[in-house]
């Protein structure tokens, strides 16, 4: 996104506020359809979680893509959307059985991966079609928070244990019409993804009514200049080979499926804050911005690396700058950053901002939440608005003593 389209819609809307540009999304998507273009049966479900706003939802469904969800609260605001109940997987982790049947009363595709949670389903719903998710114990992602196919990984069942698993699904006679993996996020190696996929079509021979087979996502995106991105074109071209390879083996043509949200709706992200002060201490120069953890938490707990520009001196000569906020922590974007020149009322964007962002922004501090913003077809469209006191307190029952 041009700068100074940033900065009319900084001037009309103010900050903080996150920015959305529909194009890039739908770049992204059409780049994962080209690259599995050989693929008969291709569904992206896009995985909700990344990005929940609504408007989001309403964008996906109109480029054709399903939906991956992980509660049941999402597959409300998916079927509220307009999606059909059978575009939408539901892939929990740690659910209730309660939670878990209720999801299935609504029509969508069930994917479990527990054996404990998949015998209870199992003996009381038979009928119902059952992806189950496996962990094929192969560890990537770009760190140990986002690595979720590993051993010790609290998600998917073991591919020790279909043995037991196969014997589950004999005693219930359920019917499992779907297999699934996801290894983690931000894999640079497709090589380590392809080795997954072999173990997990090896597995799939074992089951005798599938459907489909979910591959997850994981594909890592740029984050600065330089930065090695899963290669698409290259993955779609040696997984299609095996996957065709693998269908002509099983006997039938199934359905092959991956659940992007990051690919999607990361780069399409900017978040737009403005400096409140420039603070020079003894060793540091801090940049202290309108914003915190609170709405922006991924440097913090993920140690992720977002691209900060400060777009109001976008040729300044740059300088080294700590960038925190105003949460009462240790409230850190960026450490020792080169940045252009930096005053005070100066505007600073950051890059990379679509994804797990403001889906995981709180309250912390009784800060509101910023507006978010979706730039469609060159318009700047609200899409939520900035909340106040009000909103913080709503749902709050006040006691008078």
């Amino acid at each position: 996104m041009k700068i100074q389209k940033l900065l009319s819609i900084n001037k009309k809307f103010g900050s903080p506020a996150y920015i959305y540009d529909a194009n890039k999304i739908e770049i992204q998507y059409k780049k994962l359809i080209t690259a599995f273009s050989k693929i008969n049966n291709l569904r992206i479900h896009y995985a909700v979680k990344a990005l929940s706003n609504i408007s989001i939802l309403k964008f996906m469904k109109k480029l054709e893509s399903w939906l991956d969800t992980v509660s049941i609260q999402e597959v409300e605001l998916g079927l509220l959307a307009g999606f059909d109940s059978n575009k939408i997987i539901y892939t929990p982790n740690g659910v209730s059985i309660d939670e878990i049947e209720a999801v299935s009363k609504l029509g969508v595709q069930i994917n479990i991966d527990n054996l404990s949670i998949l015998e209870q389903f199992g003996r009381r719903n038979p009928n119902t079609p059952v992806c189950v998710r496996i962990n094929p114990h192969v560890n990537a992602g770009g760190n140990s928070n986002i690595s979720v196919g590993h051993i010790d990984s609290k998600f998917g069942i073991s591919i020790h244990q279909i043995p037991l698993l196969l014997r589950i699904i004999k005693n219930t006679k359920m019917n499992i019409n779907g297999i699934h993996m996801h290894t983690g996020s931000d894999i640079l190696d497709i090589e380590v993804f392809l080795y997954a996929s072999e173990i997990l079509f090896e597995n799939a021979l074992k089951f005798k009514n599938l459907e489909f087979i979910d591959f997850g996502s994981g594909f890592k995106v740029a984050y600065k200049k330089g930065d090695i991105e899963t290669d698409i074109e290259e993955l779609g071209e040696k997984l299609t080979i095996r996957f065709n390879k693998f269908c002509k083996k099983y006997g039938k043509k199934i359905a092959l499926a991956f659940e992007p949200g990051k690919f999607l709706v990361s780069e399409a992200g900017y978040f737009i804050t403005s400096v409140n002060s420039v603070k020079q201490t003894t060793s540091t120069i801090f940049a202290q911005i309108n914003s915190g953890f609170n709405h922006f938490i991924r440097p913090m707990f993920y140690n992720s690396y977002h691209e900060i520009i400060n777009i109001s001196n976008p040729k300044g000569k740059k300088r080294f700058y700590s960038v925190v906020g105003y949460i009462c922590e240790t409230d850190t974007f960026a450490n020792n950053r080169e940045i252009e020149e930096i005053s005070e009322g100066d505007i600073l964007v950051f890059k990379n901002a679509g994804a797990y962002c403001f889906a995981m922004a709180n309250n912390y501090n009784s800060r509101p939440k910023p507006i978010e913003i979706f730039l469609y077809n060159n318009k700047a469209l609200i899409i939520r608005e900035k909340e106040n006191l009000k909103d913080i307190l709503n749902k709050q029952i006040e006691l008078n003593f």
